[in-house]
């Protein structure tokens, strides 16, 4: 029975987080780390004439570069969260930090676009899917009442960097050429390994480890030991699939204008630097949307899954407006619009993730997080080739970004259908299985109860 007790109280303890202490050194450590994945990533676009003219090679090939990586990084993501729930989250990291800055090293030295793809597509990739959810779970897991706040302060960098890397990287490229600037940058991802030494070994979420009574591992408990790492059971369960299918749909727009729409303003006649300060100015609104979105969610005024949705919603709508606002040649127009889709894209951002453990709860915040990652790939790979491909076939980038802005509505409306949605207050606490073999029964753990209605359960099933 004291077994029992302390294993609910565990639990329970588990998804509450101290708010405050070593969990803001963390937030540090994912403010660094997101802005050398996303915030470089988000910024390749710089790259992206550069690799057209030097390759001879049409938009779409050249931005395959991009969605590789991109879905290489979601692909890879439950293969983290799994080495994290099985040994050692900082190690894990620092693992994920050197490849990130491998692969852009060897990216420098490519003769084609083949080993563009394996280099910053599949081994950068994969480092930075051993990089971001392990970071953004652990961030969580460290916070329960400030939990956005952390979040879109930890994700805040990704605009900072938005902001500072375009013009940067576009002083590369002309001072070194592509390959030194790719060097430069590969050096510069290195630092993500400084940034997982920072977690503690405590701080990882570990999945249960279940073996018989000689502590042997049979087939069928190293079966469920993985599928508890990966945290599979999700897949099974109404709200999370919703979920996941609406931030798939959405995703398959959301990377697309910071791809091309340095293309697309260069097209239609602006400047290299005036074309690379657009970007530069919609990562300025993308912090202040991250930060103001996450303070505002922590204020309780509105659930959180509604205002995801609201920002969901205009950051399509702008996203279809940009091509709009540039076609009589109006800098100013572009450069507002482009305002305005920042700091949706980010107030987004920072809600995505916030909004998980309502739905699984903060202990299956690692698996969960990677199966999210590992099903919406498919949209990271094909959402940029397809506004390349409608771009090679239209000869501009309005179709791009027209049907990026779509499947940006579609993701928000898909958002509608989950359980509770149009319920002013938030759902059930969700419920996990937990097996326990000393009593021999299955016994269902409200995530959300406190530790004395735990035990109170604990004893009734015993008696």
């Amino acid at each position: 029975m004291t077994n029992s007790k302390l294993k609910s109280k565990s639990q329970v303890d588990g998804a509450e987080g101290p708010d405050g202490g070593w969990g803001w050194v963390l937030v540090l450590a994912m403010f660094v780390s997101t802005s050398l994945v996303f915030g470089l990533m988000r910024s390749l676009g710089i790259f992206f004439v550069e690799f057209v003219q030097y390759f001879e090679e049409s938009a779409q090939a050249i931005s395959w570069i991009s969605s590789i990586g991109l879905a290489a990084q979601q692909f890879f993501s439950p293969l983290g969260a799994a080495l994290c729930n099985a040994y050692n989250t900082r190690q894990v990291v620092m693992t994920g930090g050197f490849l990130s800055g491998l692969g852009l090293v060897l990216a420098s030295q490519a003769t084609c676009l083949v080993h563009l793809y394996l280099t910053m597509g599949v081994i950068s990739g994969l480092g930075w899917g051993l990089v971001f959810s392990p970071m953004v779970a652990t961030v969580m897991a460290s916070f329960t009442r400030r939990r956005a706040l952390a979040v879109g302060l930890g994700f805040s960098s990704i605009g900072l960097s938005s902001f500072a890397f375009n013009p940067l990287f576009q002083l590369l490229v002309e001072t070194y050429a592509w390959r030194g600037a790719l060097l430069i940058l590969g050096g510069l991802s290195l630092n993500i390994i400084a940034c997982g030494a920072l977690i503690r070994p405590e701080c990882r979420s570990r999945a249960p480890v279940k073996v018989d009574s000689q502590g042997r591992l049979s087939l069928s408990d190293m079966l469920q030991r993985v599928s508890s790492y990966l945290e599979v059971s999700l897949l099974c369960e109404r709200p999370y699939l919703t979920y996941t299918l609406g931030v798939t749909l959405f995703n398959f727009g959301y990377f697309v204008p910071y791809f091309h729409l340095v293309a697309h303003s260069r097209q239609v006649g602006f400047s290299e630097y005036q074309a690379a300060f657009i970007m530069s100015a919609a990562g300025v609104t993308d912090i202040f949307g991250r930060v103001v979105s996450g303070w505002f969610s922590d204020l309780g005024h509105f659930r959180v899954i509604h205002l995801l949705t609201l920002w969901t919603v205009l950051a399509g709508v702008f996203i279809m407006l940009l091509p709009v606002s540039s076609l009589a040649g109006s800098y100013a127009a572009l450069m507002m619009i482009s305002l305005l889709y920042g700091f949706c894209s980010g107030a987004l951002t920072s809600l995505v993730f916030a909004v998980m453990p309502t739905i699984m709860g903060v202990e299956r915040m690692m698996g969960g997080l990677g199966l999210l990652q590992l099903i919406e790939s498919s949209a990271g790979l094909l959402g940029t080739p397809l506004s390349g491909w409608l771009r090679d076939i239209t000869g501009n980038y309005v179709a791009s970004f027209m049907a990026a802005g779509s499947f940006v509505l579609l993701g928000s409306l898909a958002m509608t259908t989950m359980p509770h949605y149009f319920s002013c207050t938030e759902p059930p606490p969700p419920q996990r299985p937990v097996l326990d073999r000393s009593a021999g029964t299955l016994e269902r753990l409200e995530l959300g109860r406190s530790s004395e209605s735990i035990h109170q359960t604990v004893e009734q099933a015993e008696r």
